[in-house]
């Protein structure tokens, strides 16, 4: 385990922690210097290339990206999603868990939890390579999106999802879309981090997907906030480089050789 992972344990009931996404270098640099955790998520699918979920996203696509945030990410730590489809046993799951540690030079990947996959989260912890684990709404295997935990049976079988990644050796778990009472109970119970995304202030940490939080997204459900409307200024930008050009101000003699 290295410093910056046993840092994140640590921080359990000490600080909160701050994640968000990131899928390019320019972007990364900028999370550098901000965030806890950094993460290549697989919502690129959705975020980049206009899918409809995240189930097609590819293994290649994911190093390729995780290739790029991770040369920018000095004191972050710096996970990248395991995609779907690419850890369905315990020999799939390690051998491309080690190519995305071994090609992006990250810290840690992310395995979402289907409530069997544990032996899976374990090899791969015992490889030597950290997991953040993710419960709750797990995009991979739902097509359609739903709270999680708001009735009784569901409450027990997250609260045993939790414990079971936990054992398996995760060293944090994000929590999506859980309801406020199980964030709550489930960050008492277990000795590492939550990282809550629509689970409530009681977890350990936030994460948002970036493009979401500062407006370019167009996608703002209600567990998103929206803090910049980077989309606006974005098209103030383009329409006085529109006008420059049209009215010829660009390039002047500043701007050629």
């Amino acid at each position: 385990m290295n410093n910056k992972i046993y840092q994140i344990i640590k921080s359990k009931n000490k600080k909160k922690l701050v994640c968000l996404t990131a899928y390019s270098k320019p972007i990364a640099k900028i999370l550098d210097k901000l965030c806890d955790i950094v993460l290549v998520g697989d919502s690129l699918a959705t975020a980049m290339y206009g899918m409809k979920n995240t189930h097609s996203v590819t293994l290649d696509t994911m190093i390729q990206h995780g290739v790029s945030v991770a040369s920018s990410i000095k004191s972050a730590v710096c996970v990248v999603d395991m995609p779907a489809k690419s850890y369905k046993n315990v020999a799939i799951g390690k051998k491309n868990a080690k190519l995305i540690f071994k090609k992006t030079k990250c810290d840690a990947v992310k395995v979402e939890c289907n409530g069997k996959n544990y032996d899976v989260i374990s090899a791969i912890v015992k490889s030597g390579i950290p997991v953040m684990g993710h419960i709750g709404f797990t995009p991979q295997y739902y097509k359609k999106f739903k709270a999680q935990g708001l009735e009784e049976k569901d409450k027990i079988k997250l609260i045993e999802q939790a414990k079971k990644n936990e054992k398996a050796g995760v060293f944090s778990i994000v929590l999506e879309c859980v309801s406020t009472s199980v964030a709550r109970e489930i960050t008492k119970l277990i000795k590492i981090p939550t990282i809550g995304i629509g689970a409530s202030g009681y977890c350990d940490g936030q994460i948002l997907v970036t493009d979401d939080m500062l407006g370019l997204s167009g996608f703002y459900p209600k567990f998103v906030k929206k803090f910049v409307n980077l989309n606006k200024i974005i098209e103030k930008g383009v329409q006085k480089y529109r006008n420059a050009v049209i009215n010829n101000k660009f390039p002047t003699d500043k701007n050629t050789f």
